[in-house]
């Protein structure tokens, strides 16, 4: 436990430090607690207590500096910092870094809001699974974890003073994307409430700034080529860490300043999938090919660069 407030204080001395001279914004501290959802049979044994913990949030808020911040009702962008006690011998605890953006449902300037939070970011697991001294502990394969999280909270700013005060539900995903197995990963919701402390308080209300673009927008048809890459593991333990490769073509039509469509087709070349025919034993273990197709169609929303 010091060693988590000793986290949360640096992160807050280098939060003020570096922003001190920011213009509007403010600082959040959340506690949460709730339950684990169980996706897999496997993870009943995970199921020790009620997962609690913290976010500590720094965020700049925008009121249109820049084209795209009208078109999302002048959302707030920052880095938080989450702390997660599973309270479970096996699981233990998670610390995380996140970017993140506040989406506002209501009026910009209306001092009750309705907020929508998204963050991305990595996570750091403290007892991952290990064949001799944690192998029940399928949710984390390696101490380095990717990490999303989702709050719809409610928000009063400078209810007393510079202090404000939230209040809402959370939904933390951690995993690591199967570059090593188990990964089964950890869905938690959550239940927050916190208080705010705006760093640049003032007497007049600011002035949100509308957009000097025409709302219309269009390109012509575009075709797009990558090349990726990177390693993982097949779902069976042990069987070793493979690179893996993708190649992917498609087509995108821009439709206004927001949204594109797209259509195209990937290519995976993984030979940990090789690993995982031959040990099942199952009738796709009659080729030694490891490559796949697939076609998708998706939509791709644009904030900003």
């Amino acid at each position: 436990m010091r060693h988590t407030l000793l986290v949360l204080v640096t992160f807050l001395l280098l939060l003020t430090t570096v922003y001190a001279q920011k213009k509007d914004s403010y600082l959040q501290a959340d506690y949460f607690y709730g339950n684990i959802i169980s996706s897999t049979p496997d993870e009943a044994v995970l199921l020790q207590g009620h997962p609690s913990g913290i976010f500590l949030s720094y965020n700049i808020k925008n009121y249109g500096q820049e084209a795209w911040h009208e078109r999302y009702n002048y959302p707030d962008a920052g880095i938080s910092f989450g702390y997660q006690d599973f309270h479970s011998d096996i699981l233990e605890q998670v610390y995380a870094i996140y970017g993140h953006y506040n989406f506002y449902f209501t009026k910009r300037l209306h001092p009750n809001q309705i907020i929508l939070r998204t963050g991305i970011g990595v996570a750091y697991a403290t007892n991952p699974y290990d064949k001799v001294t944690n192998n029940k502990n399928t949710a984390f394969g390696s101490h380095l974890n990717s990490s999303t999280y989702f709050k719809l909270y409610y928000q009063r700013e400078n209810l007393l003073k510079n202090l404000g005060l939230t209040a809402g539900l959370s939904f933390i995903h951690t995993s690591n994307s199967n570059i090593k197995s188990p990964n089964s990963g950890a869905n938690v919701w959550a239940a927050n409430v916190g208080l705010t402390y705006n760093l640049s308080p003032s007497d007049e209300a600011p002035t949100l700034i509308p957009s000097t673009e025409s709302s219309y927008y269009k390109e012509p048809i575009k075709f797009n080529f990558s090349i990726r890459g990177g390693v993982n593991e097949s779902s069976i333990i042990g069987t070793g860490v493979k690179p893996f490769f993708v190649f992917s073509a498609h087509a995108d039509k821009r439709l206004n300043r927001v949204s594109a469509i797209q259509l195209g087709f990937d290519v995976y070349i993984t030979p940990a999938i090789k690993d995982f025919y031959e040990i099942k034993k199952s009738g796709l273990n009659k080729t030694n090919d490891f490559t796949r197709v697939g076609v998708f169609i998706g939509h791709e929303l644009f904030m900003g660069e």
